[in-house]
């Protein structure tokens, strides 16, 4: 028969170990720190201004810190240099403009040296922004190339791009994309840590692989610190079974952003998170830098 001070002691055990499991608790919680994003468009999206200047006033107005630029292109590099400088938005990536047209995967050994001279073109770009990566699309598997074709001769150029890569500073992003090549995490492991070097690494499209089966957040969570950069816009599944148009505004898609920001903490990122959408007027931009705020939970 318990007495009353059984009962108090019970009673007061109960409650000191509730208060050591959400001590702990939100230990954990603590434990995962919220990612430090910086929002980004491709330049290519600011369909407003006439000038690189002017372009960059209005997005910078509108909250974006930065863009990715095409390389190699048509910019006049100084005007960008000086709108930079003038206006504080970032360049602080290049896209390799030709890896589709001139794939580093190509049967035809010339097609590969024009893109390996495009993809260096691009590097050179990069470093006289003060960018740190570019994107490369490396080989795509299809049209008579083999998975192992396009994995060896991929990896072939890029080998020959990394010294120039080395003396600019700039990394080699490997973006995940519908090319046939590298649709899981585990290959995109494999090829990176292939490489053996520091100036590899993944860009990292949230959308883009979904239409695979493994969740965004996996993907982040698996590739870790080979992330250089992410972008993303708004990709329906159910749209894509239906053969519709599975491209939709950025959170109408099937991102589950609450896990993929939590998965961009757990792996300690911290930087840039670039739209990669349409191109568009000044309400266009507003409504995706607003949309950018709330599945980044930036406001």
């Amino acid at each position: 028969m318990s007495t009353k001070s059984d009962r108090r002691d019970f009673v007061q055990a109960g409650l000191a170990g509730a208060a050591l499991l959400a001590a702990g608790l939100n230990l954990r919680a603590a434990d995962t720190k919220k990612p430090k994003l910086n929002k980004a468009v491709k330049y290519a999206m600011i369909g407003a201004g006439k000038t690189v200047k002017e372009k960059f006033e209005l997005i910078k107005k509108l909250g974006f810190q930065g863009v990715e630029i095409d390389s190699p292109s048509g910019i006049d590099r100084v005007e960008m240099l000086l709108a930079q400088e003038q206006t504080g938005i970032k360049v602080h990536g290049a896209i390799d403009s030709v890896h589709w047209g001139t794939p580093l995967s190509s049967p035809d050994a010339a097609v590969r040296a024009k893109g390996l001279a495009s993809l260096k073109v691009a590097l050179h770009d990069a470093s006289f922004f003060g960018a740190d990566t570019v994107l490369l699309v490396p080989g795509v598997a299809r049209d008579g190339v083999t998975y192992e074709q396009c994995w060896e001769r991929s990896q072939a150029e890029v080998r020959k791009a990394l010294p120039v890569a080395e003396k600019l500073s700039v990394k080699i992003a490997c973006e995940v994309v519908w090319n046939d090549f590298i649709t899981k995490p585990e290959q995109m492991i494999e090829y990176v840590d292939s490489f053996k070097s520091p100036w590899v690494g993944t860009y990292f499209d949230c959308s883009n692989m979904i239409k695979y089966g493994v969740p965004s957040a996996d993907w982040i969570r698996k590739l870790g610190k080979r992330v250089l950069k992410f972008d993303f816009k708004g990709f329906s599944l159910a749209k894509f079974k239906k053969g519709e148009n599975p491209w939709v505004g950025i959170g109408e898609g099937d991102e589950n952003w609450p896990d993929i920001v939590k998965a961009l903490g757990e792996v300690g990122y911290d930087g840039w998170a670039t739209a990669e959408v349409n191109r568009g007027d000044e309400a266009y931009l507003k409504d995706v830098a607003e949309r950018m705020n709330k599945v980044l939970e930036l406001s």
